[in-house]
């Protein structure tokens, strides 16, 4: 369930700036991501985990917000990183619900699922679709 995802930020220094770029790279560490350069191009990549690089786009947001309330120069610096990110989630939507909500959205929507098709869509153990039945059904 948990896959790490590649994000392409085509020319991101030329964008974003160089300086904006490290200050990037150090949050991203932070997250357990990687935003790295792509061989020897100039084009960029960002991997991790779906949810780790949600929380990294907000972190990010916060910085421009901060920035802005300062009304320091450069405050949209990292506008164009953050909507490539939300964009490129947009795509993996599933990978960011965690195992718990969707096994309970699954049921919820299908009460006569069976646990082996529970376990096939969501791939998880046959104790968490266990669980899961059994929380759902006790509320």
């Amino acid at each position: 369930m948990i896959e790490d995802i590649t994000i392409s930020l085509p020319s991101l220094i030329h964008r974003i700036g160089r300086e904006a770029v490290k200050q990037a790279q150090d949050v991203a560490k932070q997250y357990h991501c990687g935003l790295k350069r792509v061989r020897r191009s100039r084009n960029w990549g960002l991997s991790g985990e779906a949810t780790k690089i949600q929380s990294f786009a907000e972190q990010l947001k916060q910085r421009q917000l901060k920035a802005a309330q300062l009304q320091k120069e450069g405050a949209a610096e990292f506008r164009y990183l953050i909507q490539k990110i939300e964009t490129a989630l947009l795509d993996h939507t599933d990978k960011l619900e965690p195992l718990e909500a969707k096994l309970a959205r699954l049921i919820n929507d299908n009460p006569n699922i069976t646990l082996s098709e529970l376990m096939h869509i969501t791939d998880c153990t046959m104790a968490e679709a266990r669980a899961a039945r059994f929380h759902v059904d006790s509320w």
